[in-house]
C-alpha cells in the first residue's frame, strides 16, 4: 500500500513505483501498467481534495492482480465517457475497461471510495 499527494507528481510516482513492484513478483505486464496510471491519474484529477492523499494497494490472488486506488471523493463516481474525437481527454477508463478482465467501484468509509481493477497474469 503507498499513500501519495493528488497530484500530477504523485500520479507518476504511483505509476513508477508500482511497476517497480510488478517487476519484483515477476509480472512484465504493459497493460496492468497501464490500468495503474490511468487509474492513478483519476484518482490525481477527479479525486482530488487538498491536503487528502489517494491510496494505491497492489494483491495479487492466483493469476489475478488486483489494483486498488482509493480516493476521498465518494461524491464523484467514475463513469466511462465516450469523448468526442477532438477531445484531448476523458478516456482514462475506457481504456481500464479495455484492458482490465473487470473493474468498478466499491464505496468505503465516507468519504472514501476505490476504484479497482482485476487483471489475469497467466503464468503467474
Amino acid at each position: 500500500m503507498l499513500l501519495l499527494s493528488p497530484t500530477p507528481r504523485g500520479a507518476r510516482l504511483a505509476r513508477l513505483l508500482a511497476a517497480e513492484q510488478l517487476r519484483s513478483w515477476g509480472i512484465l505486464s504493459d497493460a496492468a501498467t497501464q490500468v495503474i496510471a490511468e487509474l492513478a491519474a483519476n484518482a490525481a484529477t477527479h479525486g482530488r481534495v487538498s491536503g487528502r492523499n489517494f491510496q494505491l494497494t497492489l494483491n495479487v490472488v492466483g493469476d489475478t492482480l488486483r489494483v486498488e486506488v482509493t480516493d476521498t471523493r465518494r461524491e464523484r463516481l467514475p463513469e466511462a465517457q465516450h469523448p468526442c474525437a477532438e477531445e484531448e481527454s476523458g478516456r482514462g477508463l475506457l481504456i481500464v475497461e479495455s484492458l482490465a478482465d473487470r473493474w468498478g467501484v466499491s464505496s468505503d468509509v465516507v468519504p472514501r471510495k476505490t476504484v479497482w481493477a482485476e487483471i489475469t497474469v497467466p503464468g503467474l
